[in-house]
């Protein structure tokens, strides 16, 4: 009974466990927005049948080119087959709460990849058709006979139809994304040679490169045995001086300059030392920690049936996930990136084409738009775009500006740049400039809301707790922004600023803040 019950704990904790990081692989969708999708295209359906059934019941009718094949569609009755709107709204408060309860019983929350297009197929059409069950069981029950059954059965078929239609281009989506290694998470060892190649070994057999990729080892001090040049792991000769990436005591840096998701910290007598350090550093940059013994690392799973092993990787270890932020509403917030994204290019397309016209009437020897090549989430360098407000000069005369300073710390700011443009200047006095960037937002570079990223000549001069800024999206505007950006000439509070932005995340907090990044550029207090 023992025995059974702790099997059935790490069962538990193991689903527990594997959820949570499934979830930040990103390759899910949050089960409350296909909720929220599935009654949206149920009340879509609806209207529909709504407007198509008095065309279906005149195909059925006594007469129609269709009576004498489908006349078990028409109502008793009723001499043109419509019903009112109120007399139906009913159907679609009984059919609704159905079948979203057969969805979630066909498993068709589940995650999109992990479903065969079949399962997809038999939840998006067996469930509506359940709910139509129930529907008629109703009509039955009451004795109801004025109801059109073509809007029922249309109401059936139009939703079962976009269930499917949205699943199957979701899994399509996904499916390609996870193909090209988007999903992928990136992970690097800490251990001694023999246990990174024990490691190596391991992800050679049961890893998956859609899911997880090696990217290096980091060496701890007082390692012994085979050298790590060469170390051999099961007959097999392995060549690790070229997949080291330093000592542990360079994991910091790492987190902050390479894009890394997971470290897996191999323990071993030695490694009281380092290992309390290095779960510091990964809780500080949001980061999970694995922590797996090195005497369990060679055993097989025949050997230790009832040790705890994640599914993702197979290992036997203790997960430590970092205070991270909701996945679901991380999804939400994602949502609003690239509907609000997408919708001001629209809009603001004209205005656009203006300021590109207005740039080059006005300095003719310069280009539209400034490539602003930046570093961002988790190290990753991209370019990003901004219309052009300076001299094509600008990074040539920054030396020599220098003294002018008015920032102190990595950061380079002159409230009265010489070398702006006339019109550069008015564009920076109520942002406009930086317009172009929610093509970055759209693209998934930027958040409308994050922490400004970072140009490489600075990051190279951040202290450590600077670099943290690094550990979330980027954004266009944060706390700095609505806080009097031109009266913060301390880089250190606009840092801690970002922090606290890091600390107190929520969706709310994002809302608040573009409402009032408006006011503040309204107000004209720009760069």
């Amino acid at each position: 009974m023992a025995v059974t019950a702790t099997r059935s704990t790490a069962m538990s904790e193991d689903r527990t466990s594997e959820s949570a990081v499934r979830s930040s692989y990103g390759y899910t969708v949050p089960r409350r927005f296909l909720w929220f999708v599935d009654l949206a295209i149920l009340c879509a359906a609806f209207l529909v049948a709504r407007l198509l059934a008095p065309l279906a019941q005149a195909l059925v009718a006594a007469g129609g080119p269709l009576q004498r094949s489908f006349s078990w569609l028409s109502p008793r009755g009723t001499p043109d087959g419509v019903n009112l709107l109120g007399d139906v709204v009913w159907i679609l408060l009984v059919m609704g709460p159905a079948t979203l309860l057969f969805m979630q019983l066909a498993g068709g929350y589940r995650p999109l990849l992990e479903q065969s297009r079949a399962q997809v197929a038999l939840a998006s059409f067996a469930s509506p058709l359940l709910g139509l069950s129930l529907v008629s069981l109703v009509l039955m029950a009451l004795k109801i006979e004025q109801t059109s059954r073509a809007f029922v059965f249309l109401l059936a078929l139009l939703t079962a139809v976009g269930f499917f239609g949205y699943r199957s281009a979701l899994r399509r989506y996904k499916r390609k994304r996870l193909n090209a290694g988007f999903y992928a998470r990136n992970v690097v060892v800490i251990g001694s040679a023999h246990a990174a190649a024990l490691i190596y070994e391991h992800f050679d057999r049961v890893g998956s490169p859609h899911f997880h990729r090696l990217c290096g080892h980091l060496s701890v001090p007082g390692q012994s045995g085979a050298s790590p040049a060469s170390v051999a792991a099961s007959g097999r000769l392995l060549d690790l001086d070229n997949r080291c990436l330093g000592s542990v005591a360079a994991l910091g840096d790492i987190l902050v300059h390479r894009p890394i998701h997971e470290v897996v910290a191999v323990e071993s007598a030695g490694s009281a030392g380092w290992l309390h350090d290095v779960a510091d550093q990964c809780r500080y940059f949001r980061t999970t920690l694995r922590i797996v013994p090195e005497d369990l690392l060679a055993w097989s799973d025949e050997a230790l049936p009832f040790v705890f092993r994640s599914r993702s990787l197979r290992l036997p270890e203790i997960v430590l996930e970092p205070p991270d932020f909701d996945s679901d509403v991380l999804f939400v917030k994602r949502v609003i990136d690239i509907v609000v994204s997408s919708t001001l290019l629209v809009l603001l397309s004209p205005l656009f084409l203006l300021l590109a016209i207005a740039i080059k009437l006005t300095t003719p020897h310069l280009p539209v738009l400034y490539p602003w090549r930046v570093v961002g989430y988790k190290g990753r360098a991209f370019t990003g775009y901004k219309f052009t407000t300076m001299e094509a000069d600008a990074d040539d005369r920054k030396a020599a500006l220098m003294h002018l300073n008015e920032m102190s710390g990595p950061v380079f700011k002159i409230k009265d740049d010489p070398r702006i443009t006339p019109l550069g200047r008015y564009l920076r006095k109520f942002s406009i400039n930086e317009l172009p960037q929610l093509w970055s937002v759209l693209k998934g570079d930027m958040s409308l809301v994050g922490p400004r990223p970072a140009y490489p000549n600075e990051l190279a001069r951040y202290e450590l707790w600077h670099k943290r800024k690094l550990c979330v999206q980027p954004g266009i505007t944060c706390l700095w922004q609505i806080r009097g950006r031109n009266a913060i000439s301390n880089f250190d509070d606009w840092v801690r600023m970002d922090l606290e932005y890091i600390d107190r995340w929520s969706l709310w907090l994002d809302l608040k803040i573009m409402a009032c990044t408006v006011w503040a550029i309204a107000a004209g207090t720009g760069s």
